[in-house]
C-alpha cells in the first residue's frame, strides 16, 4: 500500500512538472510570433508591369507596348533570345503563358502583377498569396535547407527557404521553370532553370512594402541582376477578390496568335 501511495505521489509530481513546463513553453512560442512584422492587409504594386523599372526604355514604357525593353545583364545568347521575343511582341505573336489560363504566373512574376497581394506571416513559414491566378508561394523559415537535387524539379514558384534579419525577410528561391514555360513580363524577359533569386522583403514605410531581388543565372546572365519593386497597402477592409481566369479572360489569344487586352465590355484595348 505504501508503495502505491508513493507511486501516486510521484505520478502527481510528474504531472505537475509537465503542466508547469507546458505553461512556460506556450509564451515562448507566442514571443517568437510577436517579434514578427505586421504585414496584414492587401497590398498592390505601385508601378506598371515592367519588371525592371530602373532600366526600362523608353522611361515609363508599358510591358504591353511593342518597342519597350529592359536591360538585364544578359549574355549574347540570351540577349538574342530576348531580341527574338521582342520581335514577336512587335508582331503581336508573343505567347504569354498565363493568357491560356492554364498555368500560374510563378515567381518572380507573381510579384509583378497589378492585382492584390497578401502576406501570411508565421514563425515557421511565410505565404505570399496573389489575387491573380491565384498564386500561392511558401517560404520556409524553420531552418530547413533546400531539397536535395534528386528531390526537386522546376516548378512555377520554385523552392524557397529563408530567415528573418530583424524586420526583413531574406529568402532564396531555386528550382524555377525557365524559358518556354514562364516569363517575367510581356516584353519577353526570360530566365533559365539555373536561376537563383535572393529576395529581401520588408515594410519600408507604414503603408509601403519593398522587395529587393538579386537574380543570378549562370546560363543567361553575365552577373547579378538587381531589381527593386514597391507595393502600397490598400484601404483597410479591402478584400481579395476571386479571379477565375477562364471566366474573365481579359487577355485572350486570337486566331493569329496575338495576345489581346480587353476592357470590361470585351472591347480590344491597345495598351494598359
Amino acid at each position: 500500500m505504501a508503495h502505491d501511495k508513493y507511486a501516486r505521489r510521484a505520478y502527481g509530481l510528474l504531472a505537475a512538472i509537465t503542466a508547469i513546463a507546458a505553461t512556460h513553453s506556450a509564451p515562448a512560442q507566442q514571443t517568437i510570433a510577436s517579434t514578427l512584422p505586421d504585414w496584414s492587409g492587401v497590398w498592390q504594386m505601385t508601378s506598371n508591369t515592367v519588371f525592371d523599372q530602373a532600366t526600362v526604355d523608353p522611361p515609363g514604357g508599358s510591358s504591353n507596348a511593342p518597342g519597350t525593353r529592359e536591360y538585364p545583364p544578359y549574355n549574347d545568347e540570351w540577349e538574342a533570345k530576348y531580341a527574338a521575343n521582342r520581335e514577336r511582341v512587335r508582331l503581336g505573336q508573343f505567347p504569354d503563358p498565363i493568357t491560356t489560363c492554364g498555368t500560374p504566373a510563378g515567381f518572380p512574376r507573381m510579384m509583378n502583377l497589378p492585382a492584390g497581394i497578401e502576406f501570411v506571416v508565421r514563425p515557421e513559414q511565410v505565404w505570399i498569396i496573389t489575387e491573380d491566378g491565384p498564386n500561392i508561394m511558401r517560404i520556409y523559415t524553420d531552418g530547413r535547407s533546400h531539397p536535395a537535387p534528386a528531390d526537386r524539379w522546376p516548378t512555377y514558384s520554385g523552392e524557397s527557404v529563408g530567415r528573418w534579419e530583424d524586420d526583413t525577410l531574406v529568402f532564396e528561391t531555386i528550382g524555377l521553370k525557365g524559358d518556354g514555360d514562364a516569363i517575367l513580363d510581356r516584353t519577353g524577359l526570360v530566365l533559365s532553370t539555373e536561376a537563383r533569386i535572393l529576395t529581401r522583403l520588408r515594410r519600408s514605410e507604414d503603408e509601403l512594402m519593398e522587395a529587393q531581388f538579386t537574380i543570378e543565372d549562370p546560363a543567361a546572365l553575365t552577373g547579378p541582376w538587381h531589381v527593386v519593386k514597391h507595393y502600397r497597402k490598400l484601404e483597410p477592409g479591402t478584400r481579395m477578390i476571386e479571379f477565375a481566369c477562364a471566366e474573365n479572360n481579359r487577355n485572350p489569344v486570337d486566331t493569329a496568335g496575338r495576345t489581346l487586352t480587353l476592357d470590361r465590355e470585351g472591347n480590344i484595348l491597345d495598351d494598359l
